[in-house]
């Protein structure tokens, strides 16, 4: 997945194999609880949603809503009308908030919950119990914040995506957790977190803002070769490490290691 309001930008995305264009309307709270972390805070709207659904045929749309207020039952029914094929709640902490949100979309769109709250975390043999879930995405960014860890991926390395995970695979929904950079970036590199997705047989990633920052390149030209370069250099990998599970355990205590490093020096 990859975010971004810019039709062009989807477009090329789209063209590169990128599967899902992410639009992001959340707003309630994401400042406030993000305070001082290097995080990704929009303000996309129902006519980007519109726009980029013009120029995306092959990719699906996903939407993340806001987590539930007052006015949601409007705003989704907003979103559905733009054109979303999948719409995400985000920081849910209740079972009974998911379920209301299930019926506010109404099978009319994909539904993808946001696991990202230790609340709904600790609910989760309950949660899989619900009808009309599509998929679960773990955010880790949030999760981590919840649980008060130092550093995102600490909750990669001390069991708790491979706790959610297993539960997860067990109810049979589709699953992803947190984003990637391009290969070779980042304090934990794509390679080590792309390799962990396939160990946990995750089918989601949200390419980060490191992978392409398009507040910085204004080049259409470049950013199509940072895409097309990018994903086909990540499909590689992909296919090597599908290809070589027996290498799975050892980047796992690899990771493990780096990770607790990382956080030592913070």
């Amino acid at each position: 997945m990859y975010i971004t309001n810019n039709p062009i930008v989807a477009g090329i995305a789209q063209d590169a194999g990128v599967d899902r264009i992410f639009l992001d309307m959340e707003y309630i709270g994401k400042a406030e609880r993000q305070c001082g972390l290097d995080t990704v805070l929009c303000s996309h709207t129902i006519e980007d949603i519109a726009a980029v659904r013009k120029a995306v045929t092959k990719s699906e749309l996903l939407v993340r809503c806001n987590s539930l207020y007052s006015g949601s039952a409007q705003e989704i029914e907003d979103i559905l009308r733009a054109g979303a094929d999948v719409i995400m709640l985000p920081y849910f902490k209740s079972v009974e908030e998911a379920e209301r949100f299930i019926g506010m979309v109404g099978g009319r769109a994909k539904v993808c919950l946001l696991l990202e709250t230790p609340e709904a975390a600790a609910q989760i043999d309950a949660l899989l119990t619900l009808d009309g879930i599509d998929e679960i995405h773990i955010g880790i960014n949030d999760l981590s914040i919840g649980y008060g860890k130092k550093f995102l991926f600490e909750v990669l390395t001390d069991g708790t995506v491979d706790y959610l995970c297993g539960k997860i695979k067990k109810a049979g929904i589709r699953y992803g957790f947190g984003g990637i950079a391009s290969l070779g970036r980042g304090l934990l590199t794509s390679e080590h977190v792309i390799m962990e997705h396939y160990r946990l047989d995750s089918k989601m990633a949200i390419l980060s803002r490191s992978f392409c920052n398009t507040e910085k390149m204004h080049d259409y030209d470049a950013i199509r070769a940072v895409f097309m370069n990018g994903v086909r250099a990540i499909r590689e990998y992909e296919a090597y490490c599908g290809k070589h599970s027996e290498k799975w355990e050892n980047n796992r205590l690899e990771t493990a290691e780096i990770v607790r490093q990382i956080v030592e020096k913070m």
